[in-house]
């Protein structure tokens, strides 16, 4: 499995950017499903969101137990600039690099921003129908599976459109292309970042389409949508990390689940040990084991 291979800004807007077009943007992606087949792997992991990635307005937000976590605040968002978010975003990664935050394309932020002006929701399935068709045939032909993040946030930013945010979003999704090949990275602490999302009716729900689940929690502060990416324990957020996990071993699911995003804990919050955002040592293992724990718990017969 390769977590990720992104798709190019071109093949999102159906048009020439950055120097390249549509079509060739795709047939590179071809060739990479090809060679990544040739090699053995069997999923690959992508997202389609318009020009951010993932978002955060803070890195190490300090937490009511001492640790600190990623942070959106929504308040914060709806006062800054897109330019604005790429600078505090990779001032307060440091040295380090964060998947999605590439320096080189966000350096050309006035040719995206060019590039999405009149693009709505409707137009980005288009473009999205146009990838799957052309890619799937390859995907099938070298057994490698497609498999979509969620939005995240999932729902709108600056206007962007974002069209994997709901259950009716990702069900639109997956019907633009029937192929089992187009299939679902289901991360559901980004899935739950829109209020009213359900994420175990969404496991149940696309449970034979999810070919790789990234399992973690967020806690809401506020009515706008601010939160707070937490423990895994389902009492730390409003994630029910456990109705999901139960959900999986009961349907005996076997593709791949890991925990995703943790807090930064001990060692994690000095300036020597600080890691890349998100993505601390610690709190994952603890993830990783609680999850098992939920697992053998709905599983296990001696």
């Amino acid at each position: 499995m390769v977590e990720s291979v992104n798709v190019h800004e071109s093949i999102k807007t159906g048009q020439t950017v950055l120097g390249m077009s549509r079509d060739q943007a795709i047939d590179a992606y071809i060739e990479t499903v090809k060679n990544l087949g040739l090699a053995g792997v069997k999923v690959v992991t992508y997202n389609f969101m318009p020009i951010f990635d993932w978002l955060r307005t803070e890195m190490f937000h300090p937490c009511p137990d001492g640790s600190t976590a990623l942070y959106y605040n929504q308040a914060e968002v709806d006062q800054l600039s897109p330019q604005g978010i790429i600078d505090a975003t990779l001032k307060g990664t440091g040295s380090l690099t964060l998947p999605g935050w590439e320096p080189e394309r966000l350096a050309h932020l006035p040719e995206l921003m060019e590039a999405y002006q009149g693009i709505g929701h409707e137009e980005m399935y288009a473009n999205y129908k146009y990838f799957l068709d052309a890619v799937i045939p390859t995907c099938e032909q070298y057994n490698v599976k497609l498999a979509v993040h969620p939005d995240d946030p999932a729902f709108d930013i600056f206007g962007w459109p974002r069209v994997v945010s709901s259950k009716e979003g990702i069900q639109r999704v997956l019907d633009l292309n029937p192929s089992p090949y187009n299939g679902l990275c289901l991360c559901l602490g980004s899935f739950s970042s829109r209020p009213g999302n359900d994420a175990v009716d969404a496991v149940k729900t696309f449970m034979d389409r999810i070919h790789f689940s990234h399992v973690r929690n967020i806690r809401f502060t506020d009515k706008e949508g601010s939160f707070y990416e937490v423990g895994h324990r389902a009492s730390e957020g409003n994630v029910d990390t456990v109705g999901i996990m139960k959900a999986y071993a009961e349907a005996g699911y076997e593709g791949y689940i890991r925990p995703d995003h943790g807090r930064h804990l001990w060692s994690e919050n000095t300036e020597a040990g600080r890691p890349r955002p998100g993505y601390g040592l610690y709190d994952r293992a603890l993830g990783i084991q609680y999850l098992l724990g939920c697992w053998d718990s709905f599983t296990y017969k001696k």
